[in-house]
């Protein structure tokens, strides 16, 4: 039945393309952002767990990075620790020489000589030998310089760290209490002191290795579920933009199509006049 003061028609295409209008400005916004989610209304519960993605894979490439540098440091203690073991097999060298008779004093002299200089040497060695401003073979490597056991954190979360030890690689640490090699008698005595310091520079630098390829796992671990992660909070954020163009193509349809259906509905009242003639 014809009406004029209430068009029913306009009023259901004016609804329809204050809807369309409303979905096609989030399409747009999607387009134009390249994400889906792009205020909390577009997706309550996907913002909240894309979220907490992002907190994790923030946290990832942190330890990442964490690792990479606990990497670099303990490279650095090692090859100090192989310069320290390159010292005492020179060091028990001349040990083993100077025990020879076929050397005269003066000869034996000098030979106990270099053997205080590289001794020197080693202790130079712990002392100094530093990574960012720490000292790694003095025993004061770890907690604020505290304590020789150094924490990494390689996880995204709490307790997700890794402990190693660096002890202090100094003489008294490595049991060199030899003063020189000047007499057979020093230079017998100090083969066995010379052994056990290559046992715990060996020892220590099969922890450090051991450490290395851990931490090496441990950043390939950590990468592969970073990329998994950042894959699945692509899916949950990011516009599918073969869904959002087949949307949009859509959404100007109707525009196009309500808006002629709007015309029409407002052509409707005028054909009451045709009734009063």
């Amino acid at each position: 039945m014809p009406k004029i003061n209430t068009n029913i028609n306009a009023l259901t295409a004016t609804n329809a393309l204050t809807k369309n209008a409303r979905e096609q400005q989030l399409t747009m916004q999607k387009l134009s952002t390249g994400q889906r989610i792009n205020g909390a209304s577009d997706d309550a519960a996907g913002i909240a767990i894309a979220t907490n993605m992002t907190a994790q894979i923030t946290g990832l490439n942190a330890a990442i990075k964490n690792a990479n540098d606990a990497m670099s440091m303990l490279q650095t203690a090692d090859g100090a620790l192989n310069e320290t073991s390159s010292l005492v097999q020179r060091m028990r060298e001349l040990a083993v020489l100077a025990i020879n008779d076929t050397y005269s004093t003066t000869q034996k002299s000098a030979m106990s000589t270099e053997f205080t200089a590289l001794a020197s040497q080693i202790t130079f060695i712990a002392s100094n030998t530093q990574w960012n401003g720490m000292s790694l073979l003095n025993g004061s490597a770890g907690s604020a310089g505290y304590t020789s056991i150094i924490t990494f954190q390689v996880g995204a979360n709490t307790a997700q760290t890794m402990a190693v030890t660096l002890t202090s690689m100094g003489l008294g640490a490595l049991s060199l209490t030899t003063a020189g090699i000047g007499a057979a008698a020093s230079a017998t005595s100090a083969l066995p002191d010379l052994d056990t310091a290559l046992t715990v520079i060996n020892t220590a630098r099969a922890t450090l290795g051991a450490s290395i390829n851990r931490l090496t796992h441990a950043v390939d671990n950590l990468s592969n579920v970073a990329q998994n992660t950042t894959e699945s909070r692509s899916k949950i954020a990011d516009t599918d933009y073969a869904q959002a163009t087949s949307d949009l193509a859509r959404q100007q349809i109707i525009q196009q199509a309500g808006t002629a259906m709007l015309a029409q509905a407002n052509q409707m009242p005028n054909m009451v006049l045709a009734l009063l003639r």
